[in-house]
């Protein structure tokens, strides 16, 4: 169960129920408009990167006679560029996480955001953040992502992109994946983790988690976390800095920026937890450490 986005949403969802005609939100393709249970939304969202200069779009990738859905956003002049995988929040691949997928492709990358949940079932679709966790996030195994991720970086070999050069960025949900994807694929060079769940219980579908698995991490991750953040407390960001020390040297080279005051989710420039200045040195940081750890 992923406590640290229910306790941050729950609270807007009366709101959003006595408020909004959520038909009206229904994506139709991936990478627009916004999931359901994250309304309400800001007003606008602060960034909007647009595909002057991309190739951007949907895409499909196999994974065995699986074929995944993807955001795929990439510079149309640098055909060989290096991938960085963004993998989302519990919403799905929705407006907000194809605008990331174009900002790194702005600064030179292949930015891939799969679809992870759609096995399990359109996360965009949900209206009530209890029943998409129960019904979908919560029957996502690790294993799967793991496979659809190790899938996607075969893809954008095939496509002519430098996967030898490949890093992993992911928010929330995705933050926790980044950490345990960066422990899978030995090929990845860095990782971004942007308040992603360090510590938990172990279940058949998720055995371990951050902090079990530093002595096989690939690359140095970063790790982006919010002193306010009601989800993930600082002790278990604690319990990682000690986790790392005794990890692998691509763990101890590892480090973390908490933002002081800062909330959960302070990079979702369409949600009110958007903190501005956070978000924007966090970016900044990203692409920094993406660069100096041979991402680039």
């Amino acid at each position: 169960m992923l406590k640290e986005e229910f306790d941050t949403l729950v609270p807007a969802q009366g709101a959003f129920d006595a408020a909004v005609d959520r038909r009206s939100f229904v994506r139709t393709t991936l990478g627009t408009g916004f999931a359901a249970a994250v309304l309400p939304v800001m007003a606008q969202t602060v960034v909007k990167t647009d595909t002057a200069g991309l190739v951007a779009g949907e895409v499909t990738i196999p994974v065995g006679d699986f074929k995944m859905p993807a955001y795929r956003a990439a510079p149309a002049n640098r055909p060989n560029a290096p991938v960085v995988l963004v993998i989302s929040e519990i919403f799905g691949v929705h407006e907000y996480i194809a605008d990331v997928a174009r900002r790194f492709a702005k600064a030179g990358y292949c930015a891939i955001a799969p679809e992870l949940f759609v096995r399990q079932g359109d996360a965009t679709a949900y209206g009530e953040i209890g029943k998409l966790i129960a019904e979908v996030i919560s029957k996502v195994p690790d294993a799967q992502v793991m496979g659809d991720l190790d899938a996607t970086l075969a893809w954008a070999k095939g496509q002519g992109f430098d996967s030898s050069k490949a890093g992993i960025t992911g928010f929330c949900w995705g933050g926790r994946i980044t950490w345990m994807y960066t422990a899978h694929n030995p090929g990845i060079k860095a990782g971004v983790a942007w308040y992603g769940r360090l510590v938990g219980q172990a279940s058949p579908l998720t055995p371990t988690h951050p902090a079990d698995v530093t002595a096989r991490l690939a690359g140095p991750v970063l790790g982006l976390y919010g002193e306010k953040d009601t989800g993930i407390p600082l002790d278990t960001v604690e319990t990682m800095k000690a986790a790392l020390a005794k990890g692998s040297a691509a763990a101890q080279k590892s480090q973390f920026v908490v933002y002081p005051e800062a909330p959960h989710a302070f990079h979702a420039d369409y949600r009110p937890s958007y903190r501005k200045e956070a978000a924007d040195d966090g970016w900044k940081r990203a692409l920094d450490w993406f660069k100096a750890n041979g991402v680039a």
